[in-house]
Formats: structure tokens, sequence, C-alpha cells
């Protein structure tokens, strides 16, 4: 018997080594990357609000597209894409986001890339939390 627990526990590490990290959740993802200037509940009210511009409200996205939920714009905006075209003074990019693993991604116009699974999951819950909910989706 230790014979076999002395060739089995390695074999256990070895093959736990190997397993894929589980996705962490959007909303820790928000919490740990964005609730500092974005606040707890998403409304531009966290402890950096007042240095400098003020966050927008990630919970009216939509309602400032008239419904509409902008996934690519979001996800560009986030990791930092959009800054070429559209800087936003005091937004950081968070390149981390693009870190692996990728996952296959449908940007809804008939096209499947490989994308960050964090940035995904991060964009997902802030569409979670729209206020009131999209009516229309956009790639």
């Amino acid at each position: 018997m230790p014979r076999f627990l002395f060739l089995t526990l390695p074999a256990l590490a070895l093959v736990t080594a190997c397993m894929p990290e589980p996705p962490v959740s959007g909303a820790m993802l928000y919490s740990k990357n964005c609730s500092g200037c974005h606040g707890a509940d998403a409304t531009g009210g966290g402890e950096a609000a007042g240095r400098g511009t003020t966050p927008p409200d990630l919970t009216r996205i939509a309602a400032r597209r008239d419904g509409i939920w902008p996934m690519l714009e979001v996800m560009s905006i986030i990791d930092g894409y959009a800054k070429g075209t559209n800087p936003r003074a005091g937004m950081p990019a968070f390149s981390g986001f693009l870190d692996p693993p990728l996952v296959p991604f449908d940007t809804g116009n008939g096209v499947t890339v490989e994308a960050p699974r964090n940035l995904i999951a991060l964009v997902e819950y802030l569409e979670t939390i729209q206020s009131p909910p999209p009516t229309d989706y956009v790639p």
C-alpha cells in the first residue's frame, strides 16, 4: 500500500498541475479592477472618482445608446484599443485582460474569433447590470 501511494501521489499532482484554471467571474474581475473608480455599484462613485474626471456610470451604457448594448465597443474601451480613436482621460488600458486563455467568441456578425476569457467575462457582467436592460445588440 505505501508503494502505491508513493507512485500515485506524484501522478495526481502532475494531473492537477495540467488542469486549466477555473474561469474567474465577471463580478469578481469588476470588483478587483474597476470598482476603485466606478464604485461597487458601477455608478461612478468609487474612491478615485474625485481625482480629475468623473468616471461614467457603467450601469447606463446601453441607455446612453438608446438601449443598444455595444459589446465590442466596451471590450475595446477596456483593453485600450479604442484609445487611439477616442481617448478617455483617466481611463487606463487594462492590458491584463488580454492574457490567455483565449476562448471562441461570436462577434455577432457571423465571425467567431479567439478572445481573452477574462475580458469577455467582465463585459458580459457589465451587460447584466444595465439599467434598463439592453433592448438590442450590436457587434
